[in-house]
């Protein structure tokens, strides 16, 4: 008799996840995790620090700049950044705490400790050894850096770093115009800091639609973000208090510095698998370090399966949780899915900025006949009323069935309309289905309803 039916290592959105749902199965589930809380990097160090900082700096701006215009008079609060830390250190602890509370109720042992495959059916922790029917790898990722930059998490920092800085910088340099540095970027920018992006590339956040991409640096720029693109970053220098980057532009081989009090690496993330045993063990990876899995997310290992960062794909929290449930599903002998041309990506500053599906640049390369249906949230109602008329809603449609291919938001609360247009897609749905769909009037979710409009007739309040 095994000791577990399944035993999952790592404990974040993948991790955690995809243990209860092992458990809800009927599955006798156990999760590795050598943090001292459950949640991984997403709810310790990433995205749910780093969206309380963006929520807190957010409501420094409104008071700024848009509370006399609402007859709201007074003086603008002063930072107190030690208790932003604090608000921010208890919401991640609420959120923990949480996961705790699932696990209990849900049966599924916590491994303390870091943990190890030394053959198919064993995992090891710290020196006991457990006995199981199925191991699942969600041991997720780490900050990526360049060569020539040393990370000391103090004056040169990663995302983790950055959302426990010792004091507010006058200046930040964040090399990468990726997601994560322009959401702490912009967290720092409303804090007071002068912020410059420097990006290898001649745009910034790769892979979005190019439109909403130029739309998105024109509004940070007027935000306070400077952008230096196509610089290929040299190294960083620091002293005690300060860091200075070098860089070329691309364009002429001309050499730059910039001094900062705070270099944020925001590079991208990488596969964390060390000390898993994968080499001993003789699992496949990729060229790109991954987790090579099959349609199944199994590896070549029999009864050994991975999610999440560690394998191919986006590397999104909800990615992870999706392949977390498949997986499991999988584990108890029912059927898992996941469809990957449904999985949205959001960019969390202010405005949001969301996206499902192809973007314009995929369909022209796929040679696909498709239409544009757009609509800009200054006619919506709703937005003007916040001083969220920045941005747009754009749908992708095919030009012959009219079944959406893709949408893009920037705006008021994109992150949260972009679900709409996923459920659509999930569905097969038209353009017109959605534009035939009543939305409640005054809602941001009316620009996404003007803008299914647009791919027909045309939009009412254009």
């Amino acid at each position: 008799m095994a000791d577990y039916d399944v035993i999952v290592i790592g404990a974040g959105p993948g991790g955690y996840v995809c243990a209860i749902r092992c458990a809800q199965l009927g599955l006798k589930t156990a999760c590795v995790e050598a943090r001292d809380t459950l949640g991984g990097t997403c709810l310790n160090i990433g995205c749910i620090p780093s969206k309380a900082l963006l929520h807190a700096s957010h409501a420094l701006h409104e008071a700024e700049h848009n509370f006399a215009k609402m007859g709201l008079k007074g003086a603008a609060p002063k930072i107190d950044w030690k208790g932003m830390l604090a608000y921010k250190d208890d919401v991640i602890g609420q959120n923990t705490k949480g996961i705790e509370f699932l696990f209990k109720k849900n049966k599924v042992d916590w491994l303390k400790g870091f943990g190890s495959i030394p053959a198919a059916g064993q995992v090891k922790v710290g020196d006991a050894v457990h006995n199981t029917k199925s191991i699942i790898i969600a041991s997720g990722s780490v900050p990526s850096t360049l060569p020539g930059i040393e990370v000391d998490e103090k004056i040169v920092v990663t995302s983790e770093g950055a959302l426990a800085l010792a004091k507010l910088p006058k200046k930040m340099v964040v090399i990468g115009a990726g997601v994560i540095g322009l959401e702490l970027g912009s967290v720092y920018a409303r804090l007071g800091a002068e912020v410059e992006v420097i990006e290898y590339l001649d745009h910034i956040t790769p892979g979005m639609d190019s439109e909403v991409a130029k739309n998105f640096q024109k509004i940070l720029t007027k935000q306070g973000l400077k952008f230096t693109l196509g610089a290929a970053v040299q190294g960083v220098e620091t002293t005690k208090t300060k860091a200075t980057v070098t860089y070329k532009l691309k364009k002429d081989d001309s050499a730059h510095q910039v001094e900062a009090d705070v270099v944020l690496v925001a590079t991208g993330r990488k596969p964390y698998t060390e000390g898993l045993g994968l080499d001993a063990l003789g699992v496949e990876m990729t060229e790109r370090g991954q987790i090579k899995t099959d349609g199944h997310w199994q590896t070549n290992i029999k009864g050994v399966y991975a999610i999440g960062d560690c394998i191919a794909g986006p590397m999104l929290a909800h990615k992870a949780e999706d392949e977390g449930m498949a997986v499991a599903e999988v584990v108890a002998g029912k059927h898992g899915h996941v469809n990957y041309g449904v999985i949205p990506g959001v960019v969390y500053t202010n405005p949001e900025v969301a996206s499902v599906g192809a973007t314009e640049e995929m369909l022209k390369q796929d040679g696909r006949a498709y239409k544009v249906g757009k609509f800009s949230f200054m006619g919506n109602g709703r937005a003007k009323a916040n001083f969220m008329g920045d941005g747009f809603v754009k749908i992708l449609a095919d030009k012959e069935t009219d079944r959406i291919l893709g949408a893009h938001i920037i705006g008021p609360a994109a992150g949260d309309l972009i679900h709409e247009v996923c459920v659509a897609m999930e569905f097969g749905a038209s353009a017109q289905d959605l534009a035939l769909t009543c939305h409640a009037h005054p809602t941001f979710s009316e620009a996404v309803r003007e803008a299914a409009l647009a791919c027909g007739d045309g939009a009412i309040h254009a």
